[in-house]
């Protein structure tokens, strides 16, 4: 018989350390945006975010650190405008292209 395992005992997954290239943030980023959640991609910014050091992406975005962890939890719904700031800050943009091409 399997030892089942409980969904309260597995660890939390952390994105963070699989963050390690362009291409995989670029991948990971879509795949977000892709799911049509603006929560969660608050939280994949935030995941990026720790992954390249959140004080200096707090700097270079002109926000606290602080706020810049308030915007980017998991729940939260920042404003266009720190998206925006923060994506720049990270090196990334947001791109439009047709859904139907």
């Amino acid at each position: 018989m399997r030892k089942r395992i409980k969904v309260a005992d597995l660890p939390e997954f952390d994105a963070a350390p699989y963050l390690d290239s362009e291409a995989a943030v670029a991948a990971y980023l879509t795949d977000v945006i892709d799911a049509n959640d603006a929560s969660l991609l608050a939280a994949a910014l935030g995941d990026i975010a720790r992954a390249r050091g959140m004080t200096e992406i707090a700097k270079s975005a002109g926000i606290t650190r602080e706020a810049l962890y308030k915007a980017l939890r998991p729940g939260s719904a920042p404003r266009f405008d720190t998206v925006r700031r923060v994506c720049a800050a990270l090196g990334v943009r947001l791109v439009v292209q047709p859904a139907h091409p």
